[in-house]
């Protein structure tokens, strides 16, 4: 379903209303055939940010939706999920490390199911079907999006990213084409890792920011007819091709390098921190 902003605001409205509705259990097979509608592809690589908050309540909790968007998908579908530890200062472990908090309940119960795969490295990723190992094998990013990243190789395999319940402020496949673009801002991270049973603190430079302006992919998307909306469960859901998220906003980057921060002495710290950095490489005024 291709949607202009009027449409939008209306399907919001319906997705999100309070009334009645709203406290209305969707069965499984529900919530199924509003994933077709949407457009996930049968067969397909689907990476899926979502908050279950959202979504509910539908016919088995978080697990209920990971087994309706596995339905969709079929056994020769992979699905993917964000799984990193959002911790520094500890090392992580993929067996036993629970996902960050910000990525919601479904993230942190999809990589502890049978069979899913997992990163060794804390910013991982976990995947499940044909293609997961391949998605999560390699080493640990520094920074956490460049090309040899889980988030690159579903982009690689052409595959979706389905936001459900969240916007594009949680889309990491952004974060990709900002390394694609060779943004001019990066700021010190670190991360801690085990070096011969030790743990050793690692330092990197990341394109890392507030992420808020990331929403102007809405637009940019919903322009071109490349983003397709609707509801999944009681949540509104974005769905799009990776390959299409990064094209249109290296078209954007390219006559604008900086237009994911926000402006200078708008308030954001996270957004003047990546600036300075920029001005203290001398690579833009």
């Amino acid at each position: 379903m291709k949607t202009n902003k009027n449409n939008k605001r209306e399907l919001t409205s319906i997705c999100m209303s309070d009334g009645q509705n709203r406290h209305e259990e969707l069965t499984k097979a529900e919530v199924t055939r509003q994933l077709q509608t949407l457009g996930v592809r049968k067969g397909g690589v689907l990476l899926v940010h979502t908050s279950f908050r959202g979504v509910r309540p539908v016919e088995g909790g978080p697990e209920g939706l990971i087994e309706a968007v596995r339905d969709v998908l079929g056994p020769e579908g992979t699905l993917v999920m964000p799984s990193w530890s959002g911790d520094d200062e500890i090392p992580f472990n993929p067996l036993t490390t629970p996902a960050s908090p910000d990525l919601g309940v479904v993230a942190d119960l999809f990589w502890r199911l049978p069979d899913v795969l997992r990163s060794d490295h804390c910013f991982a990723f976990a995947a499940l079907g044909p293609e997961a190992l391949h998605i999560v094998s390699d080493e640990i990013p520094l920074p956490p999006h460049i090309p040899e990243s889980p988030v690159s190789r579903v982009y690689e395999l052409d595959g979706q990213v389905l936001l459900l319940g969240v916007g594009h402020e949680a889309n990491t496949t952004l974060h990709l084409a900002e390394i694609i673009a060779e943004v001019p801002y990066h700021v010190p991270r670190h991360c801690t890792v085990l070096r011969d049973g030790k743990p050793v603190r690692v330092d990197y430079d990341e394109n890392d920011h507030c992420c808020e302006r990331f929403r102007l992919a809405d637009d940019w998307l919903r322009g071109r007819g490349l983003q397709l909306e609707g509801c999944v469960g009681h949540a509104y859901a974005r769905l799009a091709r990776s390959r299409d998220i990064v094209k249109v906003a290296l078209e954007h980057l390219a006559k604008d390098p900086l237009l994911f921060l926000h402006p200078p002495d708008s308030g954001c710290e996270d957004c003047d921190e990546a600036r300075k950095s920029v001005k203290s490489d001398g690579n833009l005024s």
